[in-house]
């Protein structure tokens, strides 16, 4: 136990690296990059720190090349999940009594193992496995990360100093407790800084977690467990549980020990977790904490007084930075009749600009989508606003999956508000515009608001002060993470606390003190310092 009132040292966010030609981060990565791609790992379950080969295998290919074979990764099934569910409750019994000073700084340790020696590891990792360009990687697997860690640590203590009033003769406290049991983190392909972050959250404050990552990130997700081995933790406070979902997450979900859901992924598949959680309440021990941020239909915005220069930029980076597979990224746009033709040809001109392909070459824009299925579902899409009347596509729409998953980024324009692609979720490389008569706005503003069920990030743009405070009203609801004259991507930790609302998720905003308080349960202890020694009170009295 040690004697003293600690304070975590004041979080800044990363600096967020280059790579010019020529710089040393570039140097490093490309030599990282050439290394890995070489190599061929076994990626096994690691369940109590020990590693776990089920024999059970699949694959692990590049999805820009499928000729690049990074490795294998085993998987689990319910005995393996039921001893990781053994091997997480065993940990928590040391875990959740050391003290938190020394469990942040196992985390504070990871953050600064990955701004240094693990940078190039990760962000090649996630380069290689998930198809993010150099940059994509840095503001993600590096930097987002690195964030997460350093800020959650400070948040904690944050949330610890808020204590209660005390009268004279008694002191009031709080005492802030990890759960009970076990949480489960379910993460997704697009951003390893999340990956890092849903079994992290609940760690730092004492939780043990069983991660299951996406099938399509695992590779990615092994070096962070190798990462934090290095750092310290401790065996069986993180186990990996790699797998299909039902085979997974069908015997987590009816353990009795279940406390808590830390999820990122799809709609469907959060409202069917709820659902069953819901189902054997009455078999659990406790209620388990459910946080989700699911799907999104994100919207750009833009009145006749709009900077179109910027709303170009904006439209760009926010629909095809990362093939569009990030929660955030623009899918439909709204734009006045007066500034179409503006717009248009300055749009246009310079998506067909953009150059798609392999990661490893540096002057790539985008890259390849995930996998066959993302692939599908994003040029069924396409194929459908091809042959609608409704709708004419006037970038990109075309795709190839000879070498890699590579579509274009494509743009389709509608005559139809509700168009399919204006309703629906996509997660790739696709903007849907419509444009709308000037003296329609307010009509316009009303489907911005009810076209999707969805309600994650928004952006809005013009020039006028008056408008943008009327938009804002309006749309005060149509997203968690809402941006003025910007692209509705790129929420940065302890600037823009990131989540939804709708069915976008729980809002619990990753990247702040809210989501960590989630995973603390909270004892209030009072203490009397002189006891009364009469039971009567003094109304009792009648002289």
């Amino acid at each position: 136990m040690s004697n003293a009132i600690f304070k975590v040292p004041l979080p800044l966010n990363e600096p967020i690296l280059n790579y010019a030609p020529g710089s040393p981060e570039k140097v490093e990565l490309k030599k990282k990059l050439t290394e890995m791609r070489q190599q061929r790992i076994d990626i096994p379950l690691i369940i109590g720190g020990e590693e776990i080969r089920t024999g059970n295998t699949t694959e692990i290919r590049a999805p820009h090349d499928h000729s690049i074979l990074l490795g294998l990764y085993h998987k689990a099934g319910a005995k393996e999940v039921n001893m990781a569910i053994e091997a997480a409750l065993e940990a928590r019994k040391s875990w959740a009594e050391m003290p938190w000073e020394q469990r942040a700084a196992i985390f504070l340790k990871a953050a600064d193992l990955l701004a240094g020696p693990w940078r190039a590891i990760l962000n090649a990792a996630t380069m290689l496995g998930q198809s993010k360009t150099a940059y994509q990687a840095e503001i993600d697997a590096a930097c987002e990360l690195i964030d997460f860690w350093r800020f959650n640590s400070f948040y904690m203590t944050q949330l610890m100093s808020d204590q209660p009033f005390s009268p004279k003769g008694m002191w009031n406290r709080l005492e802030y407790r990890p759960l009970e049991g076990f949480v489960f983190a379910v993460t997704p392909f697009n951003f390893t800084s999340i990956a890092g972050n849903l079994p992290t959250a609940p760690a730092l404050v004492g939780n043990v977690a069983l991660w299951k990552p996406a099938s399509s990130s695992v590779y990615s997700a092994y070096y962070l467990m190798k990462l934090w081995e290095e750092a310290g933790l401790p065996k069986g406070v993180i186990n990996l549980v790699a797998g299909s979902g039902s085979q997974v997450g069908d015997p987590v979900m009816a353990s009795e020990h279940l406390a808590g859901i830390h999820f990122t992924g799809s709609t469907a598949v959060f409202q069917g977790m709820w659902k069953t959680v819901g189902n054997n309440l009455n078999k659990m021990k406790y209620y388990p904490r459910i946080v989700g941020e699911t799907g999104g239909k994100d919207f750009i915005f833009v009145h006749n007084s709009a900077d179109i220069d910027g709303v170009v930029v904006a439209a760009i980076r926010g629909a095809f930075e990362y093939q569009g597979q990030k929660c955030s990224a623009a899918s439909r746009m709204y734009l006045p009749k007066s500034r179409w033709d503006e717009f248009k040809t300055k749009y246009v001109g310079e998506v067909n600009k953009i150059k798609v392909g392999d990661v490893e070459d540096f002057t790539n824009f985008m890259g390849a989508v995930i996998d066959k299925g993302a692939f599908k579902t994003i040029t069924d899409y396409i194929k459908y606003a091809r042959d609608a009347k409704d709708a004419e596509i006037i970038t990109g729409g075309n795709f190839d999956d000879s070498k890699g998953w590579f579509v274009e980024p494509t743009t389709i324009v509608t005559t139809n508000p509700k168009f399919k692609t204006m309703e629906e979720e996509i997660f790739g490389p696709v903007l849907t515009i419509f444009v709308y008569d000037d003296n329609k706005f307010d009509e316009a503003l009303d489907l911005c608001d009810t076209t999707s069920p969805y309600a994650l990030t928004g952006a809005i743009w013009a020039q006028d002060r008056n408008v943008l405070i009327k938009m804002s009203d309006k749309l005060k609801n149509a997203a968690g993470n809402f941006y003025i004259n910007d692209k509705p991507t790129a929420a940065v930790v302890g600037q823009q606390p990131f989540g939804g609302g709708r069915a976008s998720g729980t809002n619990d905003k990753a990247g702040s003190a809210m989501n960590i308080l989630r995973w603390m349960t909270v004892r209030t202890i009072k203490e009397t310092f002189v006891p009364p020694k009469d039971w009567e009170y003094p109304f009792m009295q009648e002289k």
